[in-house]
């Protein structure tokens, strides 16, 4: 990639960043070397017990470490207009639910998606188009396998407390090369293009921002990285990955959805975050569900 494509695909991240108000977009500033490196992972050969309208560690093997777990639950979604991120939360018979964020699948003209999942095979993913989420930044996306694939545990994100270790994972769009003057594309790389990093709890707000963001973590969150799961230390996933830090509109980025603003002082504490989605909202709506 040459400098004048460099600036061009730059231009690009920065509309997309201003449209959306603030969500995650690559740079070398939010996604250090040494917390996004890019890893290659295989998948063993081993044989999955099949689960049916589950949300358990049942079907995992014992003693999986969470950066594993990550890894068999997380899949990406790609479209069209770009790709992001999502966690598998349930399987009913064939068909299989991902949860991810609305603006990863809301900017295509249709609602179908590849969806690329931890052995490396590839699903048609459908958009289950709602209103159940409301202004919440949270879309369904289904497909069909008669393959077992591994579901998430859904944890309390309520139980979180303030510097508590938790995981990101998720597949960013771009990678930055240390010391070269270009971006490299990671569309065509398959599962070599996740990513897990670690942090920890920064911000429980009590206040919600826009869209149902309100739990700050100090993992790195890079575009693409998007609708994916943010787990506790056991593994459950507590949040939806999908705001990253220091948003290009500064403070406009964080206005309360009560219309208030945080002092500047505040302000600072939570640029310097990465932002979710806390699972407990998606229980809320599940719950009311009929």
């Amino acid at each position: 990639m040459n400098i004048t494509q460099f600036i061009l695909l730059f231009t690009e991240l920065v509309l997309i960043n201003t449209i959306i108000g603030g969500l995650p977009v690559l740079s070398e500033r939010n996604c250090p070397r040494q917390n996004c490196a890019l890893s290659l992972y295989s998948i063993g050969n081993q044989e999955q017990e099949s689960v049916t309208d589950t949300s358990s560690l049942e079907n995992l093997p014992e003693n999986l470490s969470v950066e594993e777990i990550a890894k068999q639950i997380t899949v990406r979604i790609l479209g069209d207009e770009g790709s992001g991120s999502g966690v598998i939360i349930a399987r009913h018979g064939s068909i299989y639910t991902v949860l991810t964020n609305a603006h990863v699948v809301d900017r295509g003209n249709d609602n179908q998606y590849t969806v690329l999942t931890a052995d490396g095979m590839t699903h048609l993913g459908q958009w289950q188009q709602s209103n159940r989420f409301g202004n919440l930044d949270l879309a369904l996306v289904e497909f069909d396998s008669n393959k077992s694939y591994h579901v998430a545990v859904l944890g309390d994100s309520k139980a979180l407390s303030i510097d508590e270790l938790v995981y990101s994972a998720g597949f960013p769009n771009y990678y930055f090369p240390k010391n070269a003057n270009y971006v490299e594309s990671t569309y065509s790389w398959g599962l070599r293009a996740f990513v897990l990093t670690t942090g920890q709890v920064g911000m429980l707000s009590e206040k919600s921002l826009p869209r149902g963001y309100s739990l700050g973590y100090t993992n790195d969150v890079a575009d693409g990285m998007s609708g994916g799961p943010v787990l506790n230390q056991k593994g459950e996933l507590v949040g939806i990955n999908g705001r990253s830090k220091y948003a290009l509109s500064g403070i406009n980025a964080y206005t309360f959805t009560d219309g208030t603003r945080p002092s500047y002082e505040f302000f600072e504490q939570m640029d310097a975050l990465s932002w979710a989605i806390p699972i407990a909202k998606f229980n809320e709506i599940k719950t009311k569900s009929p």
